[in-house]
């Protein structure tokens, strides 16, 4: 089961970027949910998250936001230890 959840679109260049941050930190399971194909998970992503715009990205039940966000996230050196905390909680 992954622990990384992305709320995206079909033509997201920014989930693309995000994907692909994901991968090089060794991600290999994603969930994506497409909010343009179903209304409720546009209304769910917002409702979660305040915000209208793809990609959101949750890492073990963490919002960790959209795209810029989660490059400042590795930028500062936060994003390995949220990756390993998730993959924790998904071994226990």
């Amino acid at each position: 089961m992954s622990n990384v959840l992305m709320y995206t679109t079909q033509t997201c260049g920014f989930c693309v970027r995000a994907e692909q941050l994901l991968r090089r930190k060794g991600v290999r399971d994603i969930k994506k949910v497409r909010v343009d194909l179903l209304k409720s998970a546009r209304e769910e992503m917002m409702a979660r998250t305040g915000r209208r715009t793809v990609p959101q990205i949750f890492i073990g039940g963490i919002h960790a936001g959209g795209y810029d966000d989660l490059a400042a996230l590795d930028r500062a050196g936060k994003l390995d230890a949220l990756l390993s905390a998730a993959v924790t909680m998904d071994d226990a």
